[in-house]
């Protein structure tokens, strides 16, 4: 757990502490748990029955398979804390407090004190409360977490919560049972909303969308929210419903609506943050939906085989890959900035193939992927029994995993401190000590790190340690971006050919190259891939034409071409050549051409005539735009 949320958590505890002594409750207090009337339960089961069903689809599942032989307990309780069911041991605490682990019995703070369960209530904000952390002496044998779950009106629809007696760390235990809320959260929403809306998936990389915190929108035809889970508005900054698609993003509704599904889709939302997305449309009988090849929805270029195919001729990616794969064989850290998209990933697998270890393990972690309280144990490992939610056997870890192969941790300025601190010792030490455990293991490992921003802003801000940082920046490299890259065109015509319908030609038509060349790109190549696989789906076995390029692409041209910034007066020439203008007066004349000229799918007469301007000027602007 990060410092500054174990000091908001703590800061919880002592507000209802103070909300305790305003009651005049009493440390030593000795309340008797009372059960609610048989009917009073019946007549809320009724209307929770969505929710029970949707929590013990979530729970009896993990509960099953992973806390079977852990001594705990899952609750579920109602908004107004009264227990509607459990799952596990009872045994978790002695048999004096058991009546208040039964179905009926209540947790609100003004009877209980500060307790889990009903200081997740007070505060609608998930919660551990330690044994001396209760207000009441009573309960102080018992260490609880809850996380709160709302309904898809964003309404407190009830509480989970995990009761164990461990003495051993509990923050895995927090982020346990705040993951269950969230994928019951998940679950109601697409329940209810999955067969008449448009479901679009967030989050911040194409490989995380089956994370239950994803962000999920529902939304109907015209781009209306009508859903959202929290995870949505944490990512894009804002409450979403009832929102429009066109509010919240800067590519129209039209082309998100229009996206295939299960592909990702690169977004950026009015606040500048680029996310990735992938749609599911209402799920209706016999509908035609749209073929992929295998890996559907991967961001990346087809692995390559060596170093040499990571690059068609740019020396600086040659550069780079040669002096890591040298400095990687003799054990020295490599650390690869770049900006988002630029193949980082793809540049590793490479090292990895062309490394001695290539029949080793190649382990790569996004830690900015993994919640925070679960960090440590996914990466060192655990011995059975080191937490509630423990599986019996263990977990050996990611990074004993990797020994004597190659360990990528991608975004790496994103772990936990923590976590950092552990990762330290095993690169200084060369051994890991899993979670619960005093017996360190030795582990060989090669180690590969990524980031798409300056560790020093994050160091200076002391959430990264600088000891660290010098550990792992043994040989550093930059991949350069897209837009500066020679082999530009070589590269672009590469990844066209691996994602290109049988049939179709096997190198793009010079027009299409050039727009494709003259792109600012700010996504990189995991943009430029999504971009020609959407144009290979649109054209449909066709050759690829202008037209087929998404919307969103042609409106970057105006609004992050380094070209144009470097050229202010282009849209004043290109303005002065039309004096009439029949679309929005705003719309920079470059982005106006190019949508209606791929509105009238490549007809240079019926663009000039919609735009009232003459062919010569028209010719003008599509030979600026690299078209013609």
């Amino acid at each position: 757990m990060r410092k500054n949320e174990r000091a908001e958590e703590r800061q919880l505890v002592t507000d209802s502490w103070n909300r305790c002594l305003a009651w005049g409750l009493s440390h030593d207090d000795k309340p008797v748990a009372r059960t609610a009337d048989p009917a009073y339960l019946k007549d809320v089961e009724l209307k929770h029955t969505e929710l029970m069903a949707s929590t013990a689809a979530e729970v009896v599942p993990y509960y099953r398979n992973v806390l079977s032989s852990s001594r705990c307990l899952i609750l579920m309780t109602d908004p107004a804390a009264t227990i509607l069911k459990s799952w596990g041991d009872e045994r978790v605490t002695d048999v004096r407090l058991r009546p208040w682990l039964q179905r009926g019995a209540n947790w609100q703070e003004s009877l209980c004190g500060t307790n889990a369960i009903g200081t997740a209530i007070a505060n609608q904000l998930p919660v551990q409360v330690q044994r001396n952390e209760h207000f009441l002496k009573q309960f102080r044998s018992l260490i609880g977490s809850a996380a709160p779950i709302f309904d898809t009106r964003k309404q407190l629809a009830g509480v989970l919560s995990v009761f164990s007696d461990a003495y051993l760390p509990q923050a895995h235990t927090l982020g346990m049972v705040r993951l269950l809320s969230q994928s019951v959260e998940n679950r109601l929403i697409i329940r209810q909303f999955e067969a008449s809306h448009v479901q679009i998936t967030l989050n911040t990389t194409a490989d995380n969308f089956d994370s239950p915190w994803s962000g999920i929108l529902m939304c109907d035809s015209a781009g209306k929210i009508v859903a959202s889970n929290q995870r949505a508005d944490q990512l894009l900054a804002t409450s979403t419903v009832q929102r429009y698609l066109d509010d919240l993003f800067t590519s129209s509704r039209q082309h998100i609506l229009g996206h295939p599904e299960h592909t990702a889709i690169q977004l950026v939302t009015k606040g500048k943050v680029r996310l990735s997305a992938r749609l599911k449309r209402p799920s209706e009988p016999a509908r035609a939906t749209t073929t992929t090849t295998a890996g559907a929805g991967s961001h990346e270029i087809t692995p390559p085989q060596d170093l040499s195919s990571l690059e068609y001729g740019d020396n600086s990616v040659r550069r780079c890959a040669d002096q890591a794969l040298k400095v990687l064989q003799r054990g020295v850290p490599v650390l690869i900035t770049g900006e988002t998209g630029v193949g980082k990933e793809v540049m590793v697998k490479a090292l990895h193939r062309a490394s001695p270890r290539c029949d080793a393990p190649l382990v790569a972690v996004n830690c900015a992927a993994i919640p925070p309280e679960l960090v440590e144990s996914e990466l060192f490992g655990y011995e059975s029994g080191a937490f509630t939610g423990a599986r019996a056997q263990g977990s050996l870890g990611l990074i004993r995993k990797a020994n004597k192969g190659i360990l990528f941790l991608d975004e790496i300025g994103e772990m936990p401190l923590a976590a950092q601190s552990r990762l330290l010792r095993v690169l200084q030490e060369r051994v890991v000590t899993p979670v619960g455990s005093t017996e360190s293991k030795p582990v060989d490992i090669l180690l590969v790190t990524a980031t798409n921003r300056p560790l020093s802003s994050r160091i200076e801000a002391g959430q990264f340690r600088a000891d660290l940082f010098y550990r792992i920046n043994g040989l550093s490299v930059k991949l350069p971006p897209l837009r500066q890259r020679t082999d530009k065109r070589e590269l672009i015509q590469d990844i066209y050919r691996q994602h290109r319908d049988p049939g179709q030609r096997e190198e793009l038509t010079p027009q299409v190259l050039s727009a494709l060349e003259n792109h600012p790109w700010p996504g990189n190549i995991r943009q430029l891939v999504n971009v020609l696989r959407v144009a290979v789906a649109i054209a449909d076995g066709e050759e690829v034409d202008i037209w087929h390029l998404p919307e969103d692409f042609l409106a970057e041209y105006d609004t992050v071409s380094p070209t144009r910034q470097s050229r202010p007066d282009r849209a004043a020439q290109a303005s002065s050549s039309s004096p009439l203008q029949e679309h929005e007066p705003t719309t920079d004349p470059l982005t106006q051409t190019l949508q209606v000229y791929r509105e009238c799918t490549g007809n240079v007469s019926e663009t000039a005539r919609q735009l009232s301007i003459s062919r010569n000027t028209l010719y003008k602007r599509l030979r600026e735009l690299g078209i013609r």
